[in-house]
């Protein structure tokens, strides 16, 4: 084994280890962090105002009601823009590819405010799936994209191959295309979870929960330290949400590209 080969594999050994360091260290030092600002916030001396929104139930609450959000736009986005991604690929759907993108290219470059009102006028509803239904429409656009990009960048002789071996179209899709086409997949949603989780910051405005209500709260009634948890505390699920979609890159991706 030449030396280059050898620098080659001393290399990826290093960036490997780096990111298993990476991996471990992100979530600690954001559960750190994060319980260092809770604590401080419930241990001080807070009036009467303040207390009403700095206790242990109601973060508790907020957070579950941030985190429920987040799951439920990532089901939804996932539900849907994975199968309608696949759809996009076949031969005789790919003429309406662009209209699809268009469309969801829509949903994200618009102001995410802008989203939740206009659904909220059309249909007039509150709550968990009014919030829900219009981050899921703001942040399909990377989980589709990359379901398109990733099974058409898959090597044409191997879909040949598995054609040649008597698999049928579905066998070549579910047994070729898309498990290489997983770890582009995979970055997508990464992408969605983290905006679903800053744009679930603006759910309050229909009356869906979440961490914003925090963050309202203390700029409306002039109480920087509830402004402060509220914030951090999205930040810390943004951040963690963002360790979680690394953890599914790096784990459940096909494990002879890892």
């Amino acid at each position: 084994m030449t030396s280059t080969e050898l620098s080659g594999i001393s290399t990826k050994s290093g960036s490997k280890r780096a990111d298993r360091i990476r991996l471990l260290v992100q979530p600690a030092v954001v559960l750190v962090l994060v319980a260092a600002v809770v604590t401080w916030a419930l241990t001080r001396e807070n009036d009467v105002i303040e207390a009403e929104s700095l206790n242990a139930n109601t973060l508790l609450t907020k957070t579950w009601e941030h985190l429920l959000i987040t799951a439920v736009v990532t089901a939804l986005v996932i539900g849907v823009a994975v199968p309608l991604g696949v759809l996009l690929t076949r031969s005789w759907a790919r003429p309406a590819a662009p209209l699809f993108l268009g469309i969801a290219n829509i949903g994200q470059a618009a102001p995410a405010l802008g989203v939740l009102v206009l659904f909220f006028l059309w249909t007039e509803q509150e709550g968990l799936w009014a919030a829900a239904l219009p981050i899921a429409f703001y942040s399909l656009l990377p989980v589709l994209r990359n379901t398109i990009v990733g099974i058409d960048s898959v090597d044409p002789t191997l879909v040949d191959a598995g054609r040649g071996i008597g698999m049928s179209s579905l066998g070549v899709l579910l047994r070729i295309e898309l498990p290489l086409a997983v770890p582009m997949i995979l970055a997508g949603l990464r992408t969605s979870l983290v905006l679903a989780v800053g744009t679930a910051t603006l759910a309050f405005f229909v009356n869906g929960g979440g961490l914003g209500e925090l963050i309202d709260a203390g700029y409306k009634l002039n109480r920087t330290t509830v402004l402060v948890v509220g914030a951090v505390l999205a930040v810390g699920v943004a951040l963690l949400v963002d360790w979680f979609g690394a953890v599914l890159e790096k784990y459940f991706g096909p494990k002879g590209l890892s």
